[in-house]
């Protein structure tokens, strides 16, 4: 496991668009962990949904590119988005499987003399949850926790990009990525609230076409949540939190119930625990108030 962490970074749009407070808190917790972090700021949209529907060699290209730039480092590429994690793993995928495709694409990509290289040693591309338990490791995120997520329970929320289709995902050489929520809220000191929406979709990728199915999903996992005695929900994901922060006051009016749930991204959890105040972290710019998840923390000091 290495001691100290260099990574090519890809935040990707929504960080730095709707969420800003993830962007800013990720940055924080990479230098209180002593992860340095090598900004991709000349990459692009990796063109989930919208682009990749229309056009899929168009969001291929641009993801090939996103990783050219990312080799060129010679770091691992680390996103904050499981969405992108799923768009660039497929992606990555075809470019892999055809010699004649990929090559077609770096084509392209000669114009700006950018080359993406199949197996290129010492690149790979993760998930900041992947990250933190299988490179940076749980022991060492423990030795870092100064103010334990004592009697907060937490419910994890994966969405649907890292969790399947699981052969795309590495799952064959990390079976359980999709119990790493669970494990990374224990090792800060939280508890575990379980319930049934943790691995399904929030619903966010149908809004523009079905917005009521949309915010039903996303209203029922937020309500599940809270009967099985979560205090907030964390995710990997900047879509996932969208839909269940910012549409919250809405899906509530669709499933006819209160909700009022606080949904936290998974560095300002990390963050919490780290000793940063939920300002520093931008909690306050939440739809959903996080004042529940500051008041249960203000007995614990930092």
């Amino acid at each position: 496991m290495a001691t100290n962490l260099k990574l090519a970074y890809w935040p990707g749009c929504v960080s730095r668009g709707f969420t800003p407070e993830l962007h800013g808190s990720m940055a924080l917790v990479a230098n209180r962990l002593g992860i340095e972090l090598v900004e991709l700021d000349r990459a692009n949209c990796c063109g989930a949904g919208v682009i990749a529907e229309h056009n899929q060699e168009l969001a291929d290209t641009l993801n090939a590119r996103t990783f050219a730039l990312a080799q060129q480092t010679g770091l691992p590429m680390m996103n904050i988005c499981s969405t992108c994690q799923g768009a660039q793993s497929e992606c990555q995928q075809r470019l892999d499987a055809n010699s004649a495709y990929r090559a077609h694409i770096n084509e392209i990509l000669a114009e700006e003399g950018l080359s993406y290289e199949k197996g290129k040693p010492g690149f790979s591309n993760k998930n900041f949850l992947w990250v933190l338990v299988e490179d940076y490791g749980l022991d060492r995120l423990r030795e870092q926790v100064k103010r334990p997520l004592t009697g907060l329970r937490v419910g994890p929320f994966y969405g649907c990009y890292v969790v399947r289709p699981r052969h795309r995902l590495g799952y064959d050489e990390h079976p359980n990525r999709d119990l790493y929520l669970e494990m990374v809220i224990e090792a800060l000191g939280g508890t575990v609230a379980e319930y049934d929406g943790a691995r399904k979709c929030c619903g966010f990728p149908v809004i523009t076409m079905n917005r009521e199915t949309s915010l039903r999903q996303a209203g029922t996992h937020v309500g599940d949540a809270i009967d099985a005695g979560a205090d907030a929900l964390v995710t990997p994901c900047p879509l996932c939190h969208l839909n269940l922060d910012m549409q919250q006051p809405e899906a509530a009016k669709v499933v006819g119930r209160d909700l009022g749930l606080p949904i936290l991204h998974l560095p300002q959890l990390v963050g919490l625990a780290l000793g940063f105040e939920p300002k520093e972290l931008g909690m306050p710019k939440h739809i959903a108030s996080t004042e529940s998840v500051e008041q249960r923390l203000a007995a614990v000091p930092a």
